[in-house]
């Protein structure tokens, strides 16, 4: 049975999924604080594995930023995402009920950003923003 769980900060689960997806997995310390620095978060459970994830990071007055939104490759394409995204933006919806100048971002792996579009995001350039960028390690 797929059931959902808010906040958890299961370091372990967070790691397993983070590595599972391809991105690889943080030390243990790290991702506890990631966890702990989130603001929202919702997890997927199929009985009692875990197999999807997504989170909101952000300050909630100017910006909010989607991020790690990951679902086990053998789930993938069974709306997890899906119900992801719409729990996620539930969330944001509350928080935009007061803030309606509220920005909200995300980051799609590449490839993926049609997935994205059917939520309603769309390029920085096509909402007249400019590109995004990123701080490169040198």
């Amino acid at each position: 049975m797929i059931r959902t769980k808010e906040n958890n900060k299961n370091v372990e689960e967070f790691n397993f999924l983070y590595d599972s997806v391809g991105w690889g997995a943080y030390e243990d310390k790290i991702t506890k604080k990631t966890l702990d620095n989130t603001f929202y978060s919702v997890s997927i459970y199929d009985d009692s594995k875990i197999i999807g994830y997504g989170r909101i990071i952000g300050d909630t007055i100017c910006f909010l930023y989607i991020q790690d939104v990951m679902v086990l490759p053998e789930y993938q394409g069974n709306k997890i995402g899906t119900l992801i995204m719409n729990k996620l933006l539930e969330k944001v919806s509350e928080i935009k009920n007061t803030n309606r100048d509220l920005r909200v971002y995300l980051g799609a792996s590449k490839n993926r950003e049609k997935f994205y579009e059917k939520f309603g995001f769309v390029t920085r350039i096509d909402a007249g923003l400019g590109y995004g960028m990123i701080l490169k390690d040198k």
